[in-house]
């Protein structure tokens, strides 16, 4: 069998932790930050797991991500 080839994108985006889980950046941190309460910015900074329903997705576009 040939090696699979990672998804380049999504090893851009997603980051594995110690124990299997996968770690995304939330959205709406792009723009229009101006009326956005501080509190909110910095919630919006911090990492989130990806949701169980989409792991299954996240492991199949990287393949060696253990």
């Amino acid at each position: 069998m040939p090696k699979l080839k990672t998804r380049r994108a999504a090893a851009k985006r997603f980051r594995v932790t110690g124990s299997g889980k996968f770690m995304r950046r939330r959205a709406f941190r792009n723009h229009l930050l101006d009326h956005k309460s501080p509190k909110r910015k910095r919630y919006l900074g911090t990492m989130a797991v990806v949701d169980e329903r989409d792991h299954d997705r996240v492991s199949h576009m990287l393949p060696y991500s253990g």
